[in-house]
C-alpha cells in the first residue's frame, strides 16, 4: 500500500512540474511512472523519410554506398561518380569541395594499403539522411600499422594507429549517382591515438610523422579563446564572492 501510494504521488507530482516547466504535454509514459519523455523533442523518422521522397529506397541507397566504398572510393570504377560530384572534408577541398577529375587524381595517389597493408577502415552504421534526400550516414573507425611502402614518402615505422570515430556520408542523384563524398568529421576527438584527428592527417600524426601545417596538428585553443575562459573564470569567481557577502 505504501509503495502504491508513493507511485500514485510521483504521477501527481509529474503532471504538474512538468508543464510548468514548459515542456509539451504530448509525451510518451515508459513502466516507470517517474520517467516522462517529450516526444515533441524527437524527429519522427519515418514519416519524415517519407515526405522526402527520394526514388530509391534506403536500403538500395546503403547497397550503392558500399559499391562505391568498395571500389576504391570510386577511384576503380569513376562511372559511379557524377560529373557534378565533389569531395569535401572539414579542412581538404575548402568551402566549394574538390571536384570530381581532381578528387580521382587526389586519392589515387595516397595508396593507403601499400603503407598500411592491413589498413581497414571499419564502415558501419549506415542510414538514411531523414532531412536531407539521397544521403547516407556512415562511420568509420580505422586502424592500421605503418610496415608497408611508408606514408607519405616517409620510412616505415612500424606504429600502428587508430583513428576516433568519423561521420562520413554520400550524397546520391535520383538517378544513384555519387554527387557528393563528405569524410573525416570527428565524433569524439579524445578517442584513438591520432590527437582527435581524422582523415589522412590522423595516421600521419599517430606514427610522428604530422603534416606541417596547424589544420593537420591536433586542436590547441587560441590565444584569444584562453583570454575569454580566463575573463569568464575571473567573472565567476567575482560574482561567487559577491554572493557570498550578500548572504
Amino acid at each position: 500500500r505504501i509503495m502504491k501510494f508513493i507511485t500514485s504521488m510521483l504521477v501527481v507530482a509529474s503532471s504538474i512540474i512538468v508543464p510548468s516547466l514548459g515542456f509539451s504535454s504530448s509525451t510518451t509514459e515508459l513502466p516507470s511512472a517517474a520517467i516522462i519523455i517529450d516526444d515533441s523533442l524527437f524527429l519522427n523518422e519515418k514519416e519524415a523519410l517519407a515526405k522526402l521522397d527520394f526514388p530509391i529506397s534506403e536500403d538500395d541507397l546503403i547497397m550503392k554506398a558500399k559499391e562505391y566504398l568498395s571500389s576504391g572510393q570510386g577511384v576503380d570504377r569513376p562511372e559511379l561518380l557524377d560529373s557534378t560530384f565533389v569531395f569535401m572534408g572539414p579542412v581538404v577541398g575548402g568551402s566549394d569541395g574538390l571536384k570530381r577529375d581532381a578528387y580521382l587524381e587526389a586519392v589515387g595517389g595516397f595508396k593507403l594499403t601499400e603503407s598500411f597493408p592491413d589498413f581497414n577502415p571499419r564502415f558501419h552504421d549506415f542510414r538514411s539522411d531523414k532531412l536531407d534526400a539521397g544521403r547516407i550516414w556512415f562511420t568509420t573507425v580505422a586502424t592500421g600499422t605503418d610496415n608497408g611502402i611508408g606514408f607519405l614518402g616517409n620510412k616505415p615505422t612500424g606504429k600502428t594507429f587508430r583513428t576516433p570515430p568519423q561521420a562520413c556520408s554520400l550524397t546520391f542523384s535520383k538517378e544513384g549517382k555519387v554527387i557528393k563524398y563528405t569524410i573525416g568529421h570527428v565524433m569524439e576527438r579524445s578517442m584513438g591515438n591520432t590527437g582527435g584527428l581524422g582523415g589522412i592527417f590522423g595516421p600521419a600524426y599517430a606514427i610522428g610523422k604530422p603534416l606541417p601545417f596547424p589544420e593537420a596538428q591536433p586542436y590547441k585553443p587560441s590565444k584569444r579563446y584562453q583570454l575569454l575562459q580566463l575573463v569568464g573564470r575571473i567573472m565567476s569567481k567575482t560574482k561567487k564572492k559577491n554572493d557570498d557577502k550578500e548572504e
